[in-house]
């Protein structure tokens, strides 16, 4: 257990420096021949990967039936290019942190050569799509360019520049651009040697490039006219491509429709914007909310893309854009030549209300446009997100955030903020974090992928965040951290959700006393959410999360906690674990957490992992497809003679299992002993309706 000892040292680092979480970019990788670092691919396909002419539509690469209703709404048709026509290599399924598939949407992609190609079908009618790929990085990081080749049915062509100059990271948090370098903290914890160096202790030799990561970009194309249901897509890796390899990850089409014009308001054109990007329209944006707020007037931004390199403040103004398709406000990362106050040592395009301790800012509604960061390198402490500050009464509809480093990060006290109908994609730390008291705020139908950190986190941190919902978003595919993160506050709400593929060192759902978060009180729901191939293996740890991860680092867990009508599939360890870190195994515990409702379909081990103190009960949780025993029962590790010191309280209606048996079984009550830290893994079946 002295990995958990190190662990928490590391976690005491981490806490300090995750402050700024309102993380940045980075960019590098890996050349063409190290490839074969990342797993080599699996068998070749056949000329088909299995879509034939029939699109197969998913959400989170599962059939949309298994999560109705679950998961944000939104206007376009995810195919997987697993499922399509293919002569190129489909790579995956695979769960192993630091390779491709693991990081692609359903565990697995498409690899093709040069002169191979892709081909889905068109489920409807659609007039855009958006391509998520990765290429190789350069060999001493800072990415390439590479031609894909676009043809519907043949006829319309186009050629997309893809980049890896936004993914591949590597090393130690907060992790690097050089795939060449040393080691960023050689006395942290290393989990692949497990060991601690020390002064006394060299580092050992590590491969390099080490802990690649963050593989995956995406990237929109506007096709001109509208294609009808039926009609082919081809991607088609170029023979004189520039890369070596392209992974294709899936395709999503739809129907974005005419831009939409605001003919009643200031419109930013006529305070000097450039709509072609060449010049820098920070200044006329600035004239025009100033000209705005003085009408009562909202700011109209028309299609175009705007060069914006710096922070637009806003405060009680709404912004309209022609739609997120057409109106692009977009920046590059700027240094700055001394340190801002806040430690910033970047700054770069971002929407942004005043700070708290200034009054925040209230009434801004901003809608109908992207933001196209340039963060290649997480910096923690600087502001370089798509939308930050306090923005209290507020709207935030309808946007499209990407390259930046967090997507929103919030810094409280603000109350009032409504998040709806939001894009969020490629970051490379949050989506969305409610950062300090935050409170009667809400995430809805919003859509967040590959976040390098927390996909929505509600951090409450000197102050508690209240009565917050996070209620039908989708999160898919973060690479570091969880779908959902819940560090302490009181009387919030997450339901609803669709979260999918977490990689490493998270998992779906966390509830969390950590990173000097205020303790949960009040209540706590967990309801109706979904959670698909999660409960990832822990690196540090070397041992299997749950989907739905409670930990007690800093403090107990004791609030009115209920996870009701939640659907746990395909884990590939545990649907939930309740665990407190091993120096403080004594000292906190999780009580009383009250599980209804819940339908567990396929684990590589147990239903319950329960590692601390405490007490949880059980009523109408239904389990199919069980690996290992249904309750692995280590309490606090001091494993006295009166059994575990966690104890299980059977409410009734609790059925089902698997290998050995029923998974909830009269005679681990209330509290045997069934500590087994790495049984047997088999892998579940796939979901199936209930």
């Amino acid at each position: 257990m002295a990995r958990y000892t190190t662990r928490a040292a590391e976690e005491r680092v981490r806490s300090r420096v995750r402050r700024p979480a309102r993380a940045a970019a980075a960019v590098t990788a890996v050349a063409a021949g190290l490839v074969l670092v990342l797993g080599a691919p699996a068998p070749a396909a056949s000329g088909h990967g299995g879509g034939g002419d029939t699109p197969r539509v998913t959400r989170a690469a599962l059939d949309p039936a298994l999560v109705a209703g679950r998961g944000a709404t939104v206007d376009f048709a995810e195919q997987e290019a697993e499922n399509a026509s293919t002569d190129g290599t489909v790579i995956g399924p695979d769960r192993t942190a630091y390779t491709l598939p693991s990081e692609a949407s359903g565990r697995a992609a498409v690899r093709l050569e040069p002169g191979r190609y892709v081909e889905f079908t068109l489920p409807r009618a659609a007039d855009a799509l958006t391509v998520r790929y990765s290429i190789p990085d350069a060999p001493e990081g800072g990415g390439i360019t590479a031609p894909l080749d676009v043809s519907v049915d043949g006829r319309h062509r186009a050629t997309m520049t893809l980049t890896s100059r936004y993914s591949w990271l590597y090393n130690q948090y907060p992790f690097s651009n050089d795939p060449r370098g040393d080691l960023l903290h050689p006395d942290w914890w290393i989990t692949e040697c497990g060991c601690v160096p020390a002064a006394t202790t060299p580092a050992p030799a590590i491969d390099k490039p080490f802990r690649p990561s963050h593989f995956y970009d995406e990237q929109r194309l506007l096709l001109g006219r509208r294609y009808t249901a039926g009609d082919t897509v081809r991607l088609t890796m170029p023979r004189n491509s520039t890369a070596a390899w392209t992974v294709i990850d899936l395709l999503d089409t739809q129907l974005v429709g005419a831009p939409h014009v605001e003919r009643h308001a200031v419109n930013v054109l006529a305070f000097g914007a450039d709509p072609t990007g060449r010049r820098d329209a920070g200044d006329a944006f600035d004239r025009a909310v100033t000209h705005a707020r003085k009408r009562h007037l909202e700011v109209y931004l028309p299609p175009g893309t705007y060069q914006v390199n710096r922070h637009i403040v806003v405060d009680d103004v709404t912004i309209v854009g022609a739609g997120s398709w057409y109106t692009i406000v977009k920046g590059h990362q700027v240094t700055l030549d001394t340190p801002a106050s806040d430690g910033s040592v970047h700054t770069g395009v971002g929407f942004y209300g005043k700070d708290a301790a200034d009054g925040g800012s209230h009434d801004v509604h901003l809608s109908g446009f992207a933001v196209e960061g340039d963060v290649r390198e997480r910096v923690d402490t600087d502001q370089v997100n798509a939308i930050g500050g306090a923005l209290g009464d507020s709207t935030i509809d309808g946007l499209y955030l990407h390259h930046t480093k967090v997507g929103m990060w919030f810094d409280g006290p603000m109350a009032g903020l409504r998040v709806t109908r939001t894009v969020i994609a490629d970051q490379i730390a949050d989506g969305v974090n409610f950062h300090t008291g935050v409170t009667g705020s809400s995430v809805s139908d919003t859509f967040v992928r590959n976040t390098g950190d927390d996909g929505l986190a509600m951090w409450s941190e000197k102050s508690a965040d209240a009565r917050n919902v996070f209620a039908h978003n989708t999160v898919q595919s973060p690479v570091l951290a969880n779908g959902i993160a819940l560090y302490g506050g009181t009387d919030n709400t997450v339901t609803g959700n669709l979260v999918a593929d977490p990689v490493r060192e998270g998992s779906a759902i966390q509830v969390g006393s950590r990173f000097g978060a205020e303790p949960f009180g009040g209540h706590l729901r967990i309801t109706d959410n979904t959670t698909v191939r999660s409960g990832p293996f822990e690196l540090n740890w070397k041992i299997g999360l749950g989907a739905l991860w409670f930990y007690a680092l800093e403090r107990d867990i004791d609030a009115d906690i209920e996870v009701t009508g939640d659907h746990f599939l395909d884990n590939t360890y545990n649907a939930v674990m309740l665990v407190s870190d091993f120096p403080v195994k004594d000292k906190y515990a999780i009580r009383g957490v009250r599980f209804k409702d819940i339908r567990v379909d396929g684990t590589g081990t147990s239903v319950l992992s329960a590692r601390s103190a405490g007490s949880a009960s059980f009523e109408n949780v239904d389990a199919r497809n069980v690996g290992a025993v249904g309750i692995d029962n280590c309490g606090s590790f001091n494993f006295p003679a009166s059994g575990s010191e966690f104890a299980v309280n059977d409410l009734g209606g609790n059925d089902g299992g698997g290998t050995t048996g029923p998974w909830l079984a009269s005679w681990e009550l209330p509290n045997t002993i069934t500590c087994d830290d790495r049984p047997p893994v088999v892998p579940p079946p796939a979901p199936a309706p209930w």
